[in-house]
């Protein structure tokens, strides 16, 4: 069984960038964490509803409620907790013993998504495998690592949809472009859908 810890910086950012892959680790029997940075106060949509949404989509993907673990850094202004964060982020990786760690990628418009993966990376110096995901707000991402998400894309946009604060204020959530993107990362993995990752570390078994 792999142990998975899959981190970011708000909710809804994970669904939108791994919720596909998480949702085949779980189908595959394996343990799926969740670590959310912040309560996404600064975005649409009340704190309180915010973070149901967040339990409600974790559901849908199959990680239970003790599996979902939250950060408590003010939304937008992560960068100005460095080392709380690192520190963070290494105790749930030790807590979870994670085998593979999913987070952002560090070319990001996003200040607080370009934080998270510095601070991951940072935490998970350990880890033989780190693995960075796609966000709208990304630029430069080419990923060269590919999951199949055929088999479980309608559970990403199911899993996405729960957060309705954000699909009804914001094209970036919108699950028919996720749709896109996941055939157009398929056509490049030679699969009908895919998620793409750019490996920060990547021990391959072989």
């Amino acid at each position: 069984m792999t142990r998975v810890l899959a981190i970011g910086s708000h909710p809804d950012d994970i669904e939108l960038g791994c919720g596909g892959t998480l949702a085949r680790h779980i189908s595959s029997g394996d343990e799926v964490h969740m670590l959310v940075i912040t309560t996404g106060e600064s975005g649409p949509g009340e704190v309180s509803g915010r973070v149901l949404e967040q339990i409600a989509a974790a559901q849908i993907l199959g990680v239970p409620r003790e599996n979902l673990f939250w950060g408590d850094l003010p939304d937008g202004r992560v960068s100005n907790y460095e080392l709380d964060l690192v520190h963070k982020i290494e105790l749930i990786i030790t807590q979870t013993q994670a085998d593979v760690v999913y987070t952002h990628g560090n070319l990001d418009s996003h200040q607080d998504h370009r934080a998270v993966a510095a601070a991951t990376w940072g935490a998970a110096r350990h880890a033989s495998r780190v693995l960075c995901y796609d966000s709208p707000s990304s630029h430069s991402f080419n990923p060269s690592v590919f999951v199949d998400i055929t088999g479980t894309l309608d559970k990403k946009c199911e899993a996405l949809k729960a957060h309705k604060s954000q699909i009804g204020n914001s094209r970036m959530a919108s699950p028919s472009l996720v749709v896109t993107q996941a055939g157009y990362r398929g056509f490049q993995a030679r699969v009908e859908a895919a998620e793409g990752f750019m490996p920060h570390r990547l021990l391959l078994d072989v």
